[in-house]
């Protein structure tokens, strides 16, 4: 089976690519059924376009360097909140909404729901409350004199001891609370950075998303434009189907032809030199008789005067020349019969003209693209309708496909980067605003740690355990002094900076359970699967099947394309588009009406093979052993052996008769010199010429026989096999079209349902809103509001160590002797370094 065979067998075996066999048939303007076995190669189809690709920008925000407490708040708040999703919950509040203050029973659901967070709220009331509360009673008991504020401070063996352990206590609560004081900078910083990154990422987001839509769009248009240069490239292979065609037929009969033609060529040559040869014969034959016949009067001159000079009576011994005197001739007088008749068969030849059959032969053979061009025009200008037709149905692609509902999307989501830049003023001046106070809260949270550090390092400085306390130095009580500083700035703003941490712990826990987790499994989408918006993105892309955002996100983080991902197989029957099998039928009934003939040309008629035929019998009849004889003969004349003769008698006879002799024998001489100056070599070239002609004659008869031979056989070849081959390569140049559209079915199939609209970029840019939303924002606001929380839990150790260790460095005002006068161990000075 040939290639276009079983290009023809996949069509069948593939649905789309059937369906383009239609428009291929279609751009083939028709040229007949093909047979298989045809060595014809298509050119190089049109190679497919590369779809458009867009770099998408790089959304990686800045790390903000607070995610190490991440898990210790998350951790918190599952503890608070271990409730599922709740999905129903969230449902039901959006349909009641904005009845939802006025459904008592959605109230207690929800606060049913968010009791773990209500409990910690409460938590972190009663803290509020009660702080001011104990510091206002704190205070007035010490002014009072009561709660540790009497000056006076009781000497016994355990002192040290007591004042070691408050001393290590306040420290480690102190150092406690400069952790989480640090913590709160870090965070507050990784919030600042968050809000700055935030605008940034989210136009790169949306930037992605929307190149995505625009991209999408030109992607199909780039597969339609596939169907327009394919389209093209056919329809130039029809403009130029003559030479196309025209030639692949040519060398079909190429090879034959050139069998039947080189004998004939060489025929034609062999026989112009025969008759050239001929004409050199003649004129050597011409001119060897006409110097014959001046050296024969010379002859018969000195003859007649031999034959006066022995008819004299003195002479006695010239009767004996006589018989010498009847040879005395010079007859070359050569004849070469069938030279006439081998001239008038080059002659026939001449007549035949095989120069002008040649070039009959080869202007049939040349005309051959013209001939299948002509016969082909009024087909090709119906196909090229056709053609137009196939193109508007194919662009088709690009009407039904869901474009307009993308580009409405490009426009809101530009409408919604317009809104962002709109408002990033606002928001850079309301986080300059946040951040001040938020540094604010830190700075007040390290004055307290500066307070109690200033307190641990002074007051074991200045400390003389054997002193009297009503003498301790200005050092020591400058370190207790620090010391209830540090717990007067605690009862002060503990209790503000609680109800920060409560606001923003009921905020930031909130978004982490109902917005982030939700989001990191999913739930947030199949609240999302089932609002009003799917339905209306639904309606506005013009799809079928509801869009199920879950659904999208998943194939969307596959990278899966737009036809996948949307079901666009439901909109669009894109087989249905592409089929165009009533083209071809139309076409194979205009191809079936539609003859591509070429007349039959004879290469040779049979009087000229008769003539052929007679020119081989004609020239094998000359007897060249006979002509070489006679020039043989004609070579050996010698009038020298005659003028011996005459020398000899001569010198037998008298003087007058003698010199006679010698006179005639020396002109027989002169003559002899003459034959062979002349006659000779005249003879050698008329035997040379023999020679050839009877070489060049020779080879005739093969030549003739071999001419008839292909001839016949070429013109068998012809008469039998060109309407088969005509046919052949017209169905292997419509096979050749045929692949091309192929190629294009295969590749348009596989770029609209694996390659257009490839949607990673969508889920990328979900996933970039929740690591600004969520890993970012959400947990630098979760970790600032634990570090501060963090910090007023341990206030309130930081408070009870603080105010009894200060007493054991302030100076007191009544003094207490401890009688057995017990040597006070100073704190060592590692202690007093600790800061």
């Amino acid at each position: 089976m040939g290639l276009c065979e079983s290009m023809r067998h996949v069509w069948r075996l593939r649905g789309s690519a059937g369906a383009l066999r239609a428009s291929v048939g279609a751009m083939l303007l028709g040229i007949s059924l093909s047979q298989s076995g045809s060595l014809t190669t298509c050119a190089p189809a049109a190679a497919p376009l590369n779809l458009t690709e867009l770099d998408y920008q790089d959304t990686i925000a800045r790390d903000t360097g607070v995610r190490f407490m991440a898990p210790l708040v998350q951790s918190f708040l599952h503890t608070v909140q271990p409730n599922p999703f709740p999905r129903n919950l969230i449902l039901k509040t959006i349909d009641s909404y904005p009845q939802v203050l006025s459904d008592p029973e959605l109230i207690k659901e929800v606060l049913v729901y968010e009791v773990g967070f209500l409990v910690c709220a409460a938590i972190g009331i009663l803290y509020i409350v009660l702080m001011p509360i104990v510091g206002f009673f704190l205070a007035c008991c010490r002014c009072c004199g009561n709660c540790g504020g009497t000056m006076y401070q009781k000497q016994t063996s355990s002192i040290n001891c007591r004042r070691r352990t408050l001393y290590w206590s306040t420290l480690f609560t102190t150092l406690i609370i400069l952790a989480g004081n640090i913590c709160m900078f870090k965070s507050n910083e990784a919030i600042k950075v968050s809000v700055d990154e935030t605008p940034v990422q989210l136009n790169k987001t949306l930037d992605n998303i929307q190149n995505f839509l625009t991209v999408v769009p030109q992607q199909i248009h780039d597969v339609v434009n596939g169907s327009y240069k394919t389209i093209q490239k056919v329809t130039r292979n029809l403009d130029d189907i003559g030479p196309q065609l025209g030639t692949e037929i040519q060398e079909r009969f190429k090879v034959t032809l050139d069998q039947a033609l080189l004998p004939v060529r060489r025929l034609n040559q062999e026989t112009r030199n025969i008759s050239v040869e001929l004409t050199e014969l003649n004129s050597s034959l011409a001119r060897l008789q006409s110097s014959t016949d001046r050296l024969q009067d010379n002859i018969t001159d000195v003859k007649n005067r031999i034959n006066r000079t022995l008819s004299r009576p003195n002479c006695l011994i010239c009767q004996t020349l006589r018989p010498a005197l009847q040879n005395l001739t010079l007859d070359i007088s050569l004849t070469i019969p069938g030279l006439s008749t081998i001239q008038s068969a080059m002659d026939e030849v001449v007549r035949i003209n095989l120069t002008a059959r040649i070039q009959e032969v080869e202007s049939y053979f040349n005309s051959i693209p013209q001939r299948v061009a002509s016969e082909t025009e009024d087909l090709v200008q119906k196909s090229k309708q056709l053609l137009g037709d196939i193109e508007t149905q194919i662009s088709q692609i690009a009407t039904e496909l869901p474009v307009s509902g993308l580009m409405n999307m490009r426009e809101t989501l530009s409408n919604l980067h317009r809104e962002i830049n709109s408002v990033t003023a606002e928001v850079e001046k309301a986080e300059h605003i946040r951040w001040g106070v938020f540094v604010a809260l830190c700075c007040v949270v390290l004055l307290v740690v500066v307070c109690n550090l200033l307190g641990l390092v002074l007051g074991p400085l200045g400390l003389t355990p054997s002193a009297d306390p009503t003498k301790r130095s200005c050092t020591a009580d400058c370190g207790g002094t620090f010391l209830m500083m540090g717990a007067g700035f605690s009862f002060l703003f503990s209790w503000l900076f609680m109800i920060v941490v409560v606001l923003l712990f009921l905020v930031g826990g909130n978004l982490y359970t109902m917005v982030c987790r939700p989001w990191n499994d999913g739930q947030l989408l199949k609240i999302i699967d089932s609002s009003d918006l799917t339905t209306q993105i639904t309606e506005d892309l013009g799809l079928k099947t509801k869009v199920n955002f879950s659904e999208i996100y998943r194939d969307c983080e596959e990278n899966k394309t737009v036809w996948t991902t949307f079901h666009l197989n439901e909109i669009i029957n894109l087989e249905e588009i592409l089929n165009v099998s009533k083209y071809t039928e139309q076409i194979k009934k205009q191809f079936e009406n539609t003859d591509i003939t070429l007349s039959t040309i004879t290469l040779l008629s049979p009087e000229v093979k008769d003539q052929l035929g007679n020119l081989s019998s004609k020239v094998n009849g000359l007897d060249f052993s006979a002509i070489k004889q006679q020039i043989n003969n004609a070579s050996r004349i010698n009038l020298n052996t005659t003028a011996d003769e005459l020398e000899l008698a001569a010198s037998k006879t008298d003087n007058v008769t003698g010199e006679e002799l010698r006179n005639e024998a020396n002109d027989l001489r002169q003559i002899q010199a003459s034959i062979e100056t002349t006659i000779i070599p005249q003879l050698e070239n008329l035997n040379s010429s023999v020679k050839n002609l009877q070489s060049m004659t020779e080879k005739i008869e093969g030549t003739v026989g071999e001419l008839l031979r292909n001839v016949g056989a070429a013109q068998d070849f012809l008469n039998t096999n060109t309407t088969e081959i005509v046919k052949t390569e017209s169905r292997m140049f419509l096979d050749c079209q045929l692949g091309y559209f192929i190629a294009y079915a295969d590749w348009a199939n596989l770029t609209i349902t694996q390659q257009v609209g490839r949607c990673q970029p969508v889920a990328g840019a979900l996933d970039s809103v929740e690591i600004i939303t969520c890993a970012y924002a959400v947990e630098s606001l979760n970790a600032f509001w634990c570090s501060l929380g963090w910090c007023m839990i341990f206030f309130i150790p930081s408070i009870i160590f603080s105010i009894k260790l200060a007493k054991y460095y302030r100076r007191m005002m009544r003094s207490d002797v401890y009688d057995e006068h017990i040597v006070m161990n100073h704190i060592p000075r590692a202690h007093m370094k600790i800061t």
